[in-house]
């Protein structure tokens, strides 16, 4: 018989530990020969990324410790890996940022030069090269300069930087290089500074001669247009998608002009924070299969030329995206409200095709009972509906005594260009169990909604979003499921701006957890690096014309309003949101007399990686939640507030 317990104090088999040691996220799905290859984190080896393959079902390390698969181009990386016909595996080491090769069973070799500045990102293979987007930030230059570039895949230029090609170039940013099938043409995405690639980008196509471009058409985006994921079929058309509409949709594009592909009210695409993801795959039969996005994913088969569309049953409705194709096997990746994340595959010839775990992000899941099934909710907000997921208390061992509301967190996402789709995971789970809510916000300015829902956001960052957050936590208490005065609220980076400015300004939170947290725009516009530089221009507005609202905007610039108990966790490696503006909050905090905690993570970036920061992390925050909320929170170390 389940224990009359009071919310937030229930006993959980899910501890810190678990969330850390079993959690070890994948992505980027290959088929190479016979076998499935995929990137993962370990946690345990200081967070690095490995490439691993299934061997007899088992998963087999292929790129061992101390090797690290991340690009740093844009900062956030993606497409570091690739593999060739013959198995060989490319890839973009941490530490140097060159591009390695590596045959199982014998040691990496170089293919770029040491100690240039240079890094790499979205790798292709293309004939004998290694075709990629160079970050160079050894010329010079205030910002580095970027490319298209071929890499002799022989390591011709592991000394000799002359060795390198450029394909093209010819703006601030490049991604998705793509080859035509009869090597005859290139296709990839252009933006320029002040816009960021959701805002406005341009699709070029351009000839190829002696292998570079030396002129192209622009055949798709604009000035309010997004454009992303060219995708050459077999038989030479390009695919694409475009939000045109005001939805990211498909297009495709024969030489004659751009036609629509299955337009729906619903995203097939999402914002470019990390290199080469794609959320459709062209199949060799003709068809597509795509990613549509209202809140939820869902996957679809299109038909191009009747414009049919037929969904596919799922248990997958979160950050589903689409890795590789191989016949009538797909790769995919994500998670739904009933299934942890992982890497899957798909065979679409089956009578009733299914995805099928290959690699789960957890080793031992627990038991469905312990897992919260989120919900949609939508409430009134300022400016329209706000739309969030909540994850209500869920323990089949515990329940509250009769009339106790329990109390919630409110999850701000990072970005603030981004999504949550109400995704099972532990790290939501480790509060769930034990008798917190917990609710995910996408406030205006949120992709998966339409553009203009994400258009909310622009110049009204830290008004917009703080107030869809508060309307969020107070309709949930509104409805009777949320104790009023048990309200907490956690964010990391953009998401932690969204907490510092929702604490300055109203009362409706008793507590906030701020993690690597944005405090000062002036300070955040000259420290972040050179792909988020202008993106305040749309949403704050650009300098220095708009300095008074980046002041008038800034928690820091209001100290006096932080009268909210408050734990700060930073990295002190993180080059996006530097430590000086978690330690000024804290400063802050401390001269007030405002109960608070700093913790410092060495070794960390922007965002946790390692398991002992984790464990750290969420313990620390059941504790001050426990602190400040008024439960016991036994099995974690007391936080000591100041």
């Amino acid at each position: 018989m389940p224990q009359t317990l009071p919310y937030g104090s229930w006993p959980s088999p899910i501890s810190a530990a678990d969330v850390a040691a079993g959690s070890h996220p994948v992505d980027g799905g290959r088929f190479v020969g016979d076998e499935i290859w995929w990137l993962e984190r370990v946690p345990a080896e200081g967070g690095r990324t490995a490439v691993r393959r299934l061997v007899d079902g088992i998963p087999q390390t292929l790129l061992p410790a101390p090797w690290d698969a991340r690009s740093r181009v844009h900062e956030y990386g993606g497409g570091a890996w690739a593999t060739t016909d013959d198995g060989v595996l490319l890839f973009v080491e941490k530490t140097d940022q060159r591009v390695w090769s590596l045959r199982p069973g014998d040691d990496p070799r170089p293919l770029t030069p040491a100690q240039t500045g240079m890094r790499f990102g979205d790798l292709r293979v293309v004939g004998d090269e290694v075709w990629a987007v160079r970050e160079d930030h050894g010329a010079g230059d205030a910002a580095p300069r970027r490319d298209i570039v071929a890499i002799p895949a022989d390591g011709a230029a592991a000394d000799d930087p002359g060795a390198l090609r450029t394909v093209v170039a010819g703006s601030d940013f490049l991604a998705y290089p793509a080859v035509s099938p009869d090597g005859a043409q290139l296709a990839w995405v252009a933006w320029n500074h002040p816009d960021m690639p959701w805002d406005a980008t341009e699709l070029r196509v351009g000839d190829l001669v002696d292998g570079t471009v030396e002129s192209w058409q622009v055949i798709a985006g604009g000035p309010a247009e997004s454009a992303l994921q060219p995708e050459w079929t077999d038989a030479g058309e390009l695919l694409l998608v475009t939000d045109r509409t005001g939805w990211w949709n498909l297009a495709r594009w024969t030489g004659d002009g751009l036609e629509d592909v299955a337009p729906a009210e619903a995203e097939t695409g999402g914002p470019l924070w990390n290199l080469g993801i794609r959320w459709f795959a062209p199949l060799e039969d003709g068809r597509i299969l795509a990613v549509r996005t209202r809140g939820s994913d869902e996957l679809v088969l299109l038909d191009p030329s009747s414009g049919a569309a037929s969904g596919i049953p799922s248990p997958l409705s979160a950050r589903v995206l689409l890795d590789d194709v191989r016949g009538s096997r797909v790769l995919l990746r994500g998670g739904g409200a009933r299934t942890l994340g992982g890497l899957w595959l798909l065979d679409l010839s089956e009578p009733e095709p299914a995805p099928r775990l290959v690699r789960g992000t957890v080793d031992d899941e627990p038991e469905a009972a312990w897992l919260a099934v989120a919900r949609a909710v939508t409430v009134d907000g300022p400016r329209g509906p706000v739309h969030a997921f909540a994850h209500p208390p869920t323990n089949p061992d515990a329940v509250a005594p009769e009339g106790e509301l329990p109390p919630y967190l409110v999850l701000a996402h990072g970005g603030p260009t981004a999504h949550a789709a109400g995704e099972a995971s532990l790290d939501i789970a480790f509060f769930t169990s034990r008798g917190i809510g917990v609710v995910e916000v996408n406030y205006g300015g949120s992709t998966g909604y339409g553009r203009a829902y994400r258009e909310r956001l622009d110049g009204g960052w830290g008004v917009v979003d703080r107030d869809d957050v508060i309307a969020a936590a107070s309709g949930l208490a509104d409805r009777g499921l949320a104790d009023p005065r048990r309200l907490a609220i956690r964010g990391g980076s953009a998401g932690g701006w969204t907490v510092l400015c929702a604490l300055a300004a109203s009362d409706v939170f008793a507590a906030g957890i701020s993690r690597y947290g944005v405090a000062d725009l002036r300070a955040l516009a000259a420290d972040t690096h050179d792909f988020e530089a202008r993106y305040l221009d749309r949403l704050v507005g650009p300098l220095p014309e708009a300095e008074a609202v980046y002041i008038e905007r800034s928690p820091l610039s209001r100290p006096a309003g932080f009268t909210t108990p408050m734990l700060l966790e930073q990295g002190l490696e993180d080059a996006v949101v530097p430590p000086a503006q978690s330690e000024a909050v804290r400063d802050a905090l401390r001269s007030h007399g405002v109960a608070h905690a700093y913790l410092p993570f060495e070794g960390e970036g922007h965002g946790f990686r390692r398991a002992e920061t984790i464990v750290r992390a969420l313990e620390a925050e059941l504790s001050f939640l426990g602190q400040v909320l008024g439960f016991a929170t036994p099995g974690v170390p007391a936080l000591e507030l100041s």
